[in-house]
Order: structure tokens, then sequence, then C-alpha cells
């Protein structure tokens, strides 16, 4: 009996162009990730832990969407890396805040930096009123992913 051919499941246009700029992005994490000698979940907690400047655990867990236990490893790795310290909360001893260390901060620095350049440099072909429609749309199409992928 004839086995069925596999079939390929292949995106073509926008969605395969937008799949490859993700896979792109997450190489750079893993590469970045690597570098700075932490895992890309410990290199996503520090670009949390980066934006919102001082955060929770609970929080941090939350928008990672890892468990609490999960967090406590992944901070003190990082602790011991001496890219975040705990701080006290000061209204509630049972709680603490993550931020970044001065080194921390050295580190997200360097590679803000670096992403920077290298988009800079991946768009030398775009005029300034190209990237800016680009830019938009970006930001646009990636708003409505956020929207339409949330959960009721």
């Amino acid at each position: 009996m004839d086995q069925p051919s596999p079939l390929a499941h292949t995106l073509t246009g926008f969605p395969a162009a937008a799949t490859s700029f993700v896979s792109a992005l997450d190489a750079n994490r893993q590469r970045i990730a690597q570098d700075a000698g932490v895992s890309a979940t410990e290199l996503r907690a520090l670009f949390r832990v980066g934006r919102s400047m001082s955060i929770t655990p609970k929080a941090l867990a939350h928008h990672l969407g890892m468990t609490t236990g999960a967090i406590t490893a992944i901070a003190r790795r990082l602790v011991e890396a001496n890219l975040l310290k705990r701080v006290d909360h000061p209204g509630d001893r049972r709680s603490l805040f993550l931020e970044l260390t001065p080194h921390g901060h050295d580190v997200m620095s360097g590679i803000h930096r670096d992403f920077s350049e290298m988009l800079t440099a991946c768009t030398t072909s775009l005029t300034a009123q190209q990237l800016t429609a680009f830019t938009e749309t970006l930001t646009s199409v990636a708003a409505e992913v956020r929207t339409r992928s949330a959960r009721p």
C-alpha cells in the first residue's frame, strides 16, 4: 500500500517574512545570552527587570509565564553573576524587589547599544521615510498580534 507523501508546511509572503524576522531575532538573542554568560530565559528576565527598573519576583514570574520557584532559581543565578540584586520591599517584610546592579546596567547598556547598531546597519538601504513607515507598521502589527493573542 502506498504511503501518503509527507506534506511540507511552509508560509509565504508576509507571514513567511515575519517568521523569518522573529527567527533571526531569536538567534540573535541566543548569541547575546551566550556572550553574556546567561541562558536565554535569564536574558529575558534581565530585559524585564531593566525595563521595569524594580520588579517583584511574582510580577517577573507572571511576565515570563513561569512559577515563582523558577524565578527564585533564575534570580539566584543572576545575583551570583552580579547582574541583579535583591532589595527589601519597604512596605512588606515578606517581599522583595529585583533590580539591576551597576554591572547589570553596564551589560544591558552594551546589549542595547550593540542591538541598535546592528539594526541600524541592517536598515541602511532604507530611506529615513521608509524606515519611519517600517517602524510604524511593525509597531502596529506587533500591537495587533498582542491583542489577538491575549487570552479572554
